[in-house]
């Protein structure tokens, strides 16, 4: 890997034309996904773009997975997290462990991370499992139960249910409905804000940023009320928020300020019930366009559970079912696009990457490069079978960026995800409404655009 040793040789890496002054913008914002799949196939490794004029608008997809780790692991120090995307949930998050730096960062990954050890996530699994199979009850007794769900909005209750009883208990009730509604305002918003070319400051009273600041207010609301009952309640309890604000930091001894506890649990709750929602939309969708895997995995889910709900100990002979997440992560990462700043210049893959540009890490984009994925748009588990992943290079997947900033909830989402799908599974099918086109909407997460809607099919595994 070439490093920064001498940027004045390097090359200009290709990339294409732009509009005079807006550069690349208007198709960035016209479809963001094909510009950077196109622009891979079309240029390489290292695609050069400009989004408006000036140093700081100048960009780079790496798609190659030593130029991932030359960014998230060998020249970490020299990429910052000072990017538009981060900058405009930075709003929402404040400095959680997914928006802050430095020794900041630092002291509240260390804190926070014992509350994801494997005993710790162990102790969840019951939220999961109980809440997918009353999910399922709840579709049983609709009066019209042969009606269509929309599965992309169904798991989004889901999720926010598992994360909530994990994350904040069951003793403090929350307003769902009005959290659910404030959370996805914020998260379009965002979205909108991150390929703007007016940025209009938090502070001005537009219509749009009243909305947007009424809605983290609600959030807030929720939040801190659930923090200011844990402080006040005897013992604790098992759930994240009594772990954080149990947890000390092994250096210094410390633990969190209420402003960080808000933090970290905004940061959680957001990306932690967003993110797995997702992943099993485009699961549940690609199951039912592959029913071969479906009849398969359903196979397996018998075998395992021999008539009864899954549970943690399960997850190592759900083999089949957990490399269906997965590959459903390879072709729909919830985390798409990561980016990040260049804090020096540098050189990868013998291309120029100026002080103050950003550099683009495509989960999406890599997870298609043909010269580690074979048929890169087939939908195929088995290619994760038999530890073909431990023989990849590292970053040839990597639904959960990588590094020392490797998102903190991965074991957590990998057991959720599992556990969900065979839980679901063991009971009913779920076939996608004929007519639909089912495309991404490539945000701060990768949603499906509109709908998915699915006709529920009770089909028990048998005992």
């Amino acid at each position: 890997m070439t490093t920064a040793a001498s940027p004045r040789v390097a090359a200009v890496a290709p990339g294409p034309p732009g509009a005079p002054l807006l550069g690349n913008l208007p198709e960035l914002r016209r479809d963001r996904i094909r510009i950077f799949l196109d622009a891979a196939d079309t240029y390489g490794d290292v695609v050069r773009f400009q989004f408006g004029p000036g140093p700081g608008r100048t960009a780079h997809l790496l798609r190659h997975p030593d130029h991932i780790k030359h960014v998230f692991v060998d020249a970490a120090d020299r990429f910052t997290k000072q990017t538009p995307g981060v900058r405009e949930v930075r709003a929402l998050l404040g400095d959680g462990l997914l928006t802050s730096e430095g020794a900041l960062w630092k002291r509240q990954r260390r804190i926070a991370q014992p509350a994801f050890q494997k005993q710790r996530i162990a102790a969840f699994a019951d939220v999961m499992v109980r809440a997918a199979d009353e999910l399922v009850d709840g579709w049983m007794r609709r009066p019209r139960p042969d009606a269509p769900v929309d599965v992309a909005s169904e798991m989004m209750r889901l999720a926010l249910r598992i994360v909530t009883e994990t994350l904040l208990g069951t003793d403090v009730p929350i307003d769902a409905a009005a959290t659910a509604e404030a959370l996805d305002l914020i998260l379009e918003d965002v979205r909108k804000g991150v390929t703007r070319i007016l940025k209009i400051p938090r502070g001005v009273p537009t219509p749009d940023n009243r909305r947007f600041h009424a809605a983290v207010a609600v959030l807030d609301r929720e939040v801190l009320r659930i923090i200011e009952h844990r402080r006040k309640a005897p013992g604790g309890g098992t759930d994240l928020v009594s772990m954080l604000m149990a947890a000390r930091d092994p250096e210094t001894g410390e633990g969190m300020t209420d402003r960080q506890l808000r933090d970290e649990v905004m940061t959680m709750f957001a990306a932690g019930h967003e993110t797995t929602a997702n992943a099993l939309a485009w699961t549940f969708y690609l199951l039912s366009t592959h029913p071969d895997v479906r009849r398969r995995a359903r196979a397996e889910i018998g075998r395992v559970t021999e008539g009864r709900l899954p549970d943690f100990k399960d997850l190592g002979a759900l083999d089949l079912v957990g490399r269906v997440f997965q590959e459903s992560m390879r072709l729909y990462p919830p985390a798409w696009m990561i980016s990040r700043r260049a804090a020096d210049d540098d050189v990868i893959g013998g291309y120029s990457i100026p002080s103050g540009s950003l550099v683009f890490l495509s989960p999406y984009v890599t997870h298609r490069h043909p010269s580690y994925w074979e048929n890169p748009e087939g939908f195929d588990p088995d290619r994760f079978a038999g530890g073909a992943l431990a023989r990849m290079p590292r970053f040839a997947y990597f639904p959960f960026g990588g590094g020392a900033r490797q998102c903190i909830g991965s074991s957590f989402a990998m057991v959720e995800g599992t556990l969900v799908l065979a839980t679901i599974l063991r009971r009913v099918r779920l076939d996608l409404v004929p007519g639909q086109t089912i495309t991404p909407e490539p945000g701060i997460t990768l949603r499906p655009r509109g709908s998915i809607q699915m006709r529920v099919v009770p089909e028990p595994l048998p005992a």
